[in-house]
């Protein structure tokens, strides 16, 4: 009867010991994992925010070469812009890009005798070379590069496929240690003052409950840039051209070369493969032709013309708008200027469809100024939550410590 007794009474202690043990357990992954990505999500923050409005930073600083006066003369045919842009820079002409609005400038991308690509600006007014860039050598182009570390090489960015999964372990790790435990307060509120611990501590909890679910967005979302979660799953989802069994389109031999190869394309159409054009004894229609083309088709204006790369290449026309409803490619044939390949949004599989809405919320552009808005308070929340993790870090930590959170009684 007395060790019944005994064991009944120790019951609930044991009970609390556990409980205290798994706290612990995850206050210290929790405690790792922010040391750990604590720069790396500063520098996500920061550069994520600025690219969330790319094109209206990239207008201002490069508006010497961006923008032009609107006029009522006509634009020059696309084949004179792009012969000005080779008289300036020697080269081979690789993309066209039309002005989107009366006052933007034409873009041509041209491969130089150094082997290093150029786009050149000109106004299509007057044919007047504004002005040239690297190719994604734009303000905006090196915040995206830094955003993902593109410039240190894969081993970087596989760093930062790393910080996205352990920003998913943060959060939940987070929820877990904010949950009520019978406190008085520092749930949906802040104690105290910023002298003191307390203040940190609940400044942390609460924005963390506040922006937790869009971090956690924005981690899931942004896996499909990374090295290897993103390349294995990009080469599942449109590895077998676009997803479709011969025949479903058009019927047209396909070549080895990939879309992204000529450029910047959308994220899910990086695998797929391009037609190869069938000359039928008559030469080609020329940049003109397929420009004309591609506007009959109704292709909204935004977009890029890849230029054929050889006797077999295609003209592809490819917009990527903030309206995903109106994404499109169009393949077409450089010698009869047929669509040998027409691909919107609406014809993409349920994965690819998913997969691109969380990429156009992400990068702010699918519902406008709401969802920019919207994922630069995530950002800024990122920031909040680090610099009040270092501050409450610093103010509970032992002299001369790390200030690890003590290891859990029970081990397992």
């Amino acid at each position: 009867m007395t060790t019944v007794t005994l064991t009944a009474a120790a019951a609930p202690e044991r009970a609390g010991k556990r409980a205290t043990s798994f706290y612990r357990a995850v206050w210290r992954w929790h405690f790792y994992a922010g040391l750990f990505t604590l720069p790396f999500l500063i520098l996500l923050a920061v550069t994520g925010g600025l690219y969330l409005f790319r094109g209206e930073l990239d207008g201002l600083i490069h508006r010497d070469v961006k923008r032009v006066e609107a006029r009522a003369a006509a634009p020059r045919p696309p084949s004179e812009l792009v012969a000005r842009a080779l008289q300036a820079l020697p080269g081979k002409a690789m993309r066209y890009m039309p002005p989107e609005t009366a006052t933007n400038s034409a873009e041509v991308t041209i491969l130089g005798t150094d082997g290093a690509k150029t786009v050149v600006y000109v106004d299509p007014y007057d044919a007047r070379v504004l002005g040239q860039i690297a190719d994604r050598g734009t303000a905006m182009w090196i915040v995206r590069q830094l955003h993902s570390l593109g410039y240190f090489g894969p081993v970087a960015k596989g760093v930062i496929e790393i910080v996205g999964g352990w920003a998913i372990l943060l959060v939940l790790s987070g929820l877990y240690l904010w949950w009520p435990r019978r406190q008085g307060g520092g749930i949906v509120t802040v104690r105290g003052k910023p002298r003191q611990r307390v203040f940190w501590r609940d400044l942390h909890a609460v924005t963390g409950l506040l922006a937790g679910g869009f971090i956690l967005f924005l981690a899931v979302t942004g896996m499909p840039w990374s090295v290897l979660w993103g390349a294995k799953v990009n080469q599942w989802a449109n590895g077998h051209n676009f997803g479709y069994p011969a025949g479903v389109r058009v019927a047209v031999p396909m070549s080895d070369e990939h879309l992204a190869h000529g450029g910047p394309t959308t994220w899910s159409l990086e695998q797929a493969r391009l037609p190869r054009s069938m000359s039928a004894g008559t030469g080609p229609i020329g940049l003109d032709a397929a420009v004309a083309t591609l506007d009959r088709l109704g292709l909204t204006r935004g977009y890029a013309v890849n230029l054929p790369s050889g006797p077999r290449g295609v003209y592809t026309g490819s917009v990527h708008p903030k309206d995903l409803a109106l994404q499109r490619v169009i393949h077409l044939d450089q010698y009869s200027g047929k669509p040998l390949l027409d691909m919107s949004y609406a014809d993409y599989g349920p994965l690819g469809k998913a997969l691109e809405w969380g990429i156009n919320v992400h990068m702010g552009q699918e519902f406008g100024l709401a969802n920019q808005l919207v994922m630069l308070a995530a950002c800024c929340g990122t920031v909040l939550l680090c610099v009040s993790a270092v501050v409450m870090w610093w103010k509970r930590r032992p002299a001369g410590s790390l200030g690890t959170p003590p290891l859990p009684a029970d081990r397992r």
